[in-house]
């Protein structure tokens, strides 16, 4: 492949698929923390009816629309769940699983209905993204790219994902005291007055900004992988906030860089002609790693636990 091939082809899907799961690996910290990790997934699939409202009355993939449109089908998704939770009498997760999938039909029906196929929105492009069809025509050889005002010129799914996690990392360092007390406990934030209602919907409202952001480019599922996969990968790993954040933007870094080159790779190697879909090998990476961390993880590993269970045996 040459350099203008790579930069062309390559080098915006990468960097789309990076600032995918850094944003989503950022947001997802504070859902694993508050044993939310469901709401992620609920969100990414609640906010699809609004994408798709928001697509129909811009007429195009402008942002601001869709943004304006997911937000608000998130509010309906809360206030649903709520709803649900209170009327139904049913457990939070239940509620949100009855929401979310409603939700999502019917932002498929949307999709599927004669207005929404003016807009070139598919159901494949809702599940797995069009992280293929990310171009750049700008620059053509790698020195093109030491010049600041080329990477202006950025696919617009790579741009936005950038300063999402720009904004994103912003909010969190600005806020990460009133983050972190809300998120280990509820109760105390309320009483040294720090909203824990307010961090909740500011929550929700962030997660369904980097779940647009990222939406078009890499689909749900690799939306809920990363959401999850790299901040659950992190919790394992360490009892410290700071340096689980760190871990979890640096699995997310990984599992982006290396799931793509894998996906466009590996099947290569092993002998087939065509690459594998780049979101669906990122999100595998993801759970693989992961589930390397839940059966090594030195501390909370279940091999861990075994060997200390077995010490403890032996003491008895």
């Amino acid at each position: 492949m040459s350099a203008q091939e790579f930069i062309a082809i390559d080098l915006p899907a990468l960097l789309a698929a990076l600032f995918a799961c850094l944003s989503c690996a950022l947001v997802g910290n504070f859902l694993v923390l508050r044993r939310q990790s469901l709401l992620g997934d609920a969100v990414s699939h609640a906010v699809l009816p609004g994408i798709v409202a928001g697509f129909l009355v811009a007429g195009s993939r402008e942002t601001i629309p869709m943004v304006v449109g997911a937000l608000g089908a998130a509010l309906v998704a809360v206030l649903l769940i709520e709803l649900v939770r209170r009327v139904g009498k049913v457990e939070s997760g239940a509620a949100m699983g009855v929401v979310f999938t409603g939700l999502f039909a019917l932002g498929v029906l949307m999709i599927e209905q004669g207005a929404a196929r003016s807009v070139d929105l598919d159901a494949d492009c809702v599940l797995y993204g069009q992280l293929e069809d990310v171009i750049w025509l700008g620059p053509t050889r790698f020195a093109d790219l030491a010049d600041p005002a080329v990477w202006l010129t950025l696919p617009r799914e790579a741009m936005q994902l950038i300063v999402v996690f720009a904004i994103g990392l912003l909010l969190v360092w600005a806020f990460f005291k009133e983050l972190t007390i809300a998120s280990f406990d509820p109760g105390l934030a309320d009483t040294v007055g720090v909203s824990s209602a307010l961090v909740q919907t500011a929550l929700v409202v962030l997660t369904a900004v980097v779940t647009v952001a990222a939406f078009e480019a890499v689909g749900s599922i690799l939306v809920i992988a990363m959401l999850i996969c790299p901040a659950a990968t992190a919790r394992l790993l360490t009892d410290r906030l700071g340096t689980q954040m760190r871990l979890s933007l640096l699995i997310g870094g990984v599992t982006g860089i290396g799931g793509y080159a894998l996906g466009a790779m590996l099947p290569v190697w092993l002998g087939a002609e065509n690459a594998v879909n780049a979101a669906g090998s990122i999100a595998t990476l993801g759970g693989v790693i992961l589930t390397l961390a839940i059966l090594f993880a030195p501390r909370y590993g279940a091999l861990a636990r075994r060997r200390r269970d077995a010490d403890l045996g032996m003491e008895a």
